[in-house]
């Protein structure tokens, strides 16, 4: 396993970080069903801590809850040994209140949460998406509520565009707040606009990146045959999270990875996570997974280091266009 400090903190994190949006039973978003229970949680996030991946990423809304609940009694008494993340801001029901980052909804939410993973703190609390309906000083306001308070580590967010991350950290140093650790974003080989503000930004501020699908929904892992329909019960054939690329330049970009994870004996899903694990300012990828299986297949990547001419050519066939 490979590690790295998150951005400029002083917190260490597994370079491959574990997704735990899948832990439940249910549908968690339309066409996306989980049915991973409490026996197989115990089982797969034991298998993580043994692999030494210490990261761990849910949110108040995977699975109305039970990814929280699930995660928590599966680290059990193991929970030191994690870097422990969730969210807010997602609704969470019908209501006007239950949703967005106002101080009252944070603060709720984040007490909801520490319970739902019995622990007394959370690592790093994000806000999962943006919210136009609250002043950005309010949301500020509460999250140093959190951190003095001694219930969150670093606060952090999702999903931010750079322009209103930049001034939420401006917000931040005008007023002696804790500082944005993090902010967790969709990116990959086949989606790499954030390159052209967020990396700089994070570049430049200490920020870190948390990366998530970074297989573009899966498409990476090279299981998608492009004369076929997506395999039966593959994600992208039931629910698919990352932006649409250009089918035929996703193939070229899969037969690329191919020929280079042949030079390594691993598969070509290996090389696209170590591709997005040595990007600047990336401090963790997060790996999903829909069943135990994948553990296994996904845990020998944290090892892999591709050679700088062959980040080169991933680099070059996958240049975002202008």
């Amino acid at each position: 396993m490979q590690y790295g400090k998150l951005g400029n903190t002083g917190l260490v994190v597994s370079k491959l970080g574990f997704g735990a949006g899948s832990l439940g039973v249910g549908e968690t978003l339309p066409g996306l069903v989980k049915n991973i229970d409490l026996n197989s949680a115990e089982a797969i996030v034991g298998k993580a801590l043994d692999a030494g991946v210490t990261m761990f990423d849910t949110s108040n809304k995977y699975v109305s809850g039970q990814s929280e609940e699930l995660l928590g009694k599966a680290l059990g008494a193991r929970r030191a040994e994690a870097v422990l993340a969730t969210k807010c801001g997602l609704p969470i029901g019908p209501g006007t209140l239950d949703r967005g980052l106002s101080a009252r909804h944070i603060i709720q939410q984040c007490e909801t949460s520490l319970k739902r993973l019995g622990t007394d703190w959370i690592d790093l609390y994000y806000a999962h998406q943006t919210d136009p309906q609250t002043p950005l000083e309010e949301t500020a306001r509460a999250f140093e509520h959190l951190v003095t308070s001694g219930k969150v580590r670093y606060v952090a967010v999702s999903n931010w565009p750079a322009w209103m991350t930049a001034r939420m950290q401006g917000i931040g140093e005008k007023l002696g707040y804790a500082p944005i650790a993090a902010n967790q974003v969709y990116y990959s080989l086949l989606g790499r606009q954030i390159e052209r503000e967020l990396v700089p930004l994070a570049q430049a501020s200490g920020m870190g990146l948390v990366i998530y699908s970074p297989l573009a929904g899966g498409f990476l892992s090279g299981k998608y045959d492009p004369d076929k329909e997506a395999p039966p019960g593959s994600r992208r054939a039931t629910f698919n999270i990352a932006p649409k690329f250009e089918m035929d330049h996703g193939h070229d970009v899969v037969d690329v990875l191919r020929t280079i994870a042949a030079e390594y004996g691993v598969p070509p899903a290996h090389v696209a996570l170590a591709w997005t694990m040595q990007r600047p300012a990336v401090a963790s990828v997060l790996f999903g997974i829909s069943r135990a299986s994948q553990l296994d297949e996904n845990l020998p990547a944290a090892d892999l280091i591709l050679a700088p001419e062959h980040i080169a050519t991933l680099d070059a066939i996958t240049e975002p266009a202008e």
